[in-house]
């Protein structure tokens, strides 16, 4: 068996899909970094994710973003009955998804001109014809991410992770390169390289990786259309894909009405939030992908207490590392926008604004995490509906607000309303499972949130001056003084932060219990 099919336990898989989502932000912001040093907050850039609006939302519409989630507890089942008939699910499955993703991509491919009107309501006519251009370039795309997806559903079953954390490292090199080689050996203007890049990555990285891991394990793909369980299939999907969630649309928001707020505000948007989601992913993200295979089995087992006690733990686990991690990054929010973007095309008035969306984004770090995990454990349930209700309502309520807060304060009121939306839907989200299922799995999770802000407040006041002290001292060299910013006032956060976790709260230190070596290991982490 080779690397590709290894399989793996729930603490491996959780770190290699932590390192995959780290890697992938980083090549994420690598990537932004090109745009940004090229282009700048531009109205170019402004078009280039603008032409996301539609894939993703299309996307959406089919659940792709959340198949594997619906598609996994229900090919465990089948599976564990009847190898030949669990085939026989898939293939309907996958059939009927390539079919529904080519007819409702090539709509759109023909349609792309009205579409981008909708998509960016702001832009001249001009940028609109580009952005269809850009769109009709995006779109085959999808006709690989989702049955890429069913393949991965099928990887995941078999707790095989190496592919799934490797596929978006490929998809996003493969933007990158193309962006660059388009510029530089096609002399294509602008962004259409990387727009060409989405595609070959979505085709390399997305389809045909995965077929080959699924392949070298074993796929037994025959034409069907039909298996009893596509209803039911159908009934958990249909909830996901008709109740889009602020979580879902809260990226598509910044677009659509960033686009309506002047040029360059996409794209600052949107440079904040890939920064903003690189904790989210390392740590949410990732938890939530390695826990659910394991929490979709102990529910096929009805063993409802190993259940919760694995998701408080995982909900624990993920809130001691965000809640200290954003509150640095908001203190810090300025220097690494500085570091990474201000360079090119990207001026020092984009930087200070864009920093200042970075920390109205950070403040809704920790419900991210609650929402990515507690989502996930409703799936696992087989109860895709509640969190679709509750997301359709956090959404409708806070549209709105967008329209309003936009208007008012332009792309701050954008980032303002994206993260009031998100802890209002975590909220919910929380109070639904507590009516449902019951306290257990959220025993206590209040008190070890008010830990984790009381055990990070002191770090935060020690280090805001120190950092402010290091900026002022090295203006003159701004990169070096960002890098010197940060690195000194971590190292300052960490020391005041650990110490007073390990005395007062050392249930907030337990995702690092038994990983530190040596005295430093022993001081903080017994």
């Amino acid at each position: 068996m080779s690397f590709l099919t290894r399989r793996q336990h729930m603490g491996i898989a959780a770190l290699l899909m932590g390192g995959s989502v780290f890697l992938s932000r980083f090549m994420g912001l690598f990537r932004d970094k090109v745009i940004s040093y090229t282009h700048g907050a531009s109205v170019e850039s402004d078009i280039y994710f603008a032409a996301f609006v539609i894939p993703d939302f299309i996307n959406y519409l089919l659940a792709g973003g959340y198949f594997s989630v619906t598609l996994i507890p229900l090919l465990s089942a089948c599976f564990a009955k009847d190898e030949e008939d669990g085939w026989k699910f898939f293939s309907a499955v996958f059939w009927w998804v390539v079919i529904a993703i080519a007819l409702v991509s090539l709509i759109a491919f023909v349609k792309a001109a009205a579409f981008a009107r909708i998509a960016a309501p702001g832009f001249d006519a001009h940028a609109s014809a580009r952005l269809a251009l850009f769109m009709r370039i995006i779109l085959p795309a999808q006709v690989c991410f989702l049955p890429g997806a069913c393949l991965t559903a099928m990887l995941y079953l078999r707790k095989q992770f190496t592919v799934p954390a490797l596929t978006p490292l490929i998809y996003n090199g493969c933007i990158i390169l193309a962006g660059l080689a388009f510029a530089r050996f096609f002399e294509r203007p602008g962004m259409e390289g990387f727009c060409w890049g989405v595609l070959i990555g979505a085709f390399l990285g997305s389809f045909v990786l995965p077929l080959c891991a699924v392949c070298e394990g074993g796929l037994h793909l025959r034409f069907t259309l039909y298996h009893p369980l596509l209803k039911k299939l159908l009934w958990l999907a249909l909830p996901l894909a008709l109740g889009q969630s602020l979580v879902a649309l809260d990226e598509q928001f910044n677009r659509v009405f960033g686009s309506m707020v002047g040029a360059g505000a996409v794209s600052m948007l949107n440079y904040a939030r890939r920064l903003m989601l690189v904790p989210v992913g390392v740590v949410a993200q990732a938890a939530g992908v390695a826990s659910f295979p394991f929490l979709a089995e102990l529910m096929a087992r009805k063993d409802y207490i190993r259940f919760d006690e694995t998701l408080q733990n995982a909900l624990r686990n993920v809130l001691s590392v965000l809640i200290p991690l954003s509150a640095w990054m908001i203190l810090g929010a300025a220097p690494l926008v500085r570091l990474i973007y201000q360079q090119g095309d990207f001026s020092v008035s984009n930087a200070l604004e864009t920093g200042a969306l970075l920390q109205l984004m950070l403040l809704s770090v920790a419900f991210w995490g609650i929402q990515q995990m507690l989502g996930r454990a409703f799936y696992a349930r087989q109860n895709t509906l509640t969190p679709a209700l509750v997301g359709t309502v956090a959404t409708l309520f806070m549209l709105p607000l967008y329209w309003l807060l936009s208007r008012k304060y332009g792309a701050a009121g954008v980032a303002m309303t994206g993260a009031a939306g998100v802890a209002a839907y975590a909220f919910l989200l929380g109070w639904r499972w507590r009516s449902r299922y019951g306290q257990g799995a959220l025993a206590g999770m209040g008190a070890h949130f008010c830990k984790a802000l009381a055990c990070t407040a002191p770090a935060l006041c020690v280090s805001a001056p120190v950092m402010l002290g290091v900026e002022k001292w090295l203006d003159a060299t701004p990169l070096v003084g960002s890098f010197c910013t940060l690195a000194v006032g971590g190292i300052v956060f960490a020391l005041i932060y650990l110490p007073v976790a390990g005395k007062f709260a050392p249930s907030l230190l337990a995702p690092l219990s038994g990983r530190v070596p040596g005295r430093l290991g022993r001081r903080f982490f017994p």
